[in-house]
């Protein structure tokens, strides 16, 4: 009879795995931010809201009127009572994109449930509200103003090769020292994805030094994070996205006057006025 190497009885089925080993899966995103119809009040209940009416009304006339590339003027809430605000705060509700500008005097922006329409608030030296308004558009004009406004000095690109952690970025400091000077409105944006390429810790802390850091940071939730901040180079922006987990899962530098990220689309803006128009038609 032919010999045959002793084989290991291993059993299966139910009941014949043990052990203290522990079942590890990836997690999956665990929610997502979607329109949501705002909780508001029953018609019979709005007796004396009828500026606040008004307000919505005037927010409806402006999305139906935007057009990329064209400025709105804001809506002012300065003359609203705290009842008339409550119901336009209610209507509006609370979006996942939020701005953050630190200029001279600091800007606060929430995109509203509603996309493209924005509550912005402007804030004086002690963190108090001094302008409370709404604005239509694909992004809040703050954003393009304060970019626009940071120097057009040329990017210094110049490295001595002295730190031998620093490896890719003194190529791509001159690739940007390049793009940032010959960037012209209605280019295409310039994109270098750090993901994809051989960076150590020096090297992007490098870049980050030469970049410098911006006034204006946005940030935008859904299954994750988005994480825009301007840099103090003028169209220069820096762009990391995070799973649900925190994770950093793609960090890219854009050369653009505003990432495509951050705008809301057209069409958004086009239903967020037919939204607008079906809460207004509740209460007339």
């Amino acid at each position: 009879m032919p010999s045959f190497p002793d084989i290991p009885i291993v059993g299966i089925g139910a009941g014949s795995q043990s052990g203290d080993d522990e079942y590890e899966y990836m997690h999956m995103p665990s929610g997502m931010h979607t329109y949501r119809t705002p909780l508001l009040p029953e018609p019979e209940d709005t007796a004396g809201l009828d500026t606040g009416k008004q307000v919505l009304a005037t927010v409806l006339d402006a999305l139906q009127r935007w057009r990329r590339g064209t400025a709105t003027t804001p809506v002012d809430l300065a003359g609203l009572d705290a009842a008339n605000l409550d119901f336009v705060n209610q209507a509006l509700g609370e979006g996942e994109v939020s701005v953050a500008c630190d200029a001279a005097l600091p800007v606060r922006a929430q995109e509203s449930v509603l996309a493209g329409v924005w509550r912005v608030q402007h804030l004086d030296a002690h963190q108090r509200i001094t302008r409370d308004t709404i604005e239509v558009g694909d992004v809040p004009q703050v954003v393009r103003d304060a970019a626009s406004a940071v120097s057009t000095a040329a990017l210094d690109a110049a490295c001595d090769g002295g730190d031998p952690a620093i490896q890719n970025a003194p190529a791509l400091l001159v690739e940007l020292a390049d793009r940032l000077a010959s960037w012209r409105d209605g280019d295409p944006p310039h994109t270098l994805n750090l993901s994809l390429l051989p960076l150590s810790d020096a090297d992007l802390m490098l870049l980050g030094e030469r970049l410098g850091v911006g006034p204006v940071t946005i940030l935008s939730r859904g299954y994750g994070n988005c994480r825009i901040g301007s840099t103090a180079q003028r169209n220069g922006w820096w762009i990391k996205y995070y799973n649900s987990q925190d994770a950093l899962i793609l960090n890219t530098i854009e050369i653009t006057d505003v990432p495509s990220v951050a705008l809301a689309a057209a069409e958004d803006i086009a239903d967020s006025a037919e939204r607008l128009g079906e809460i207004l038609a509740l209460y007339r």
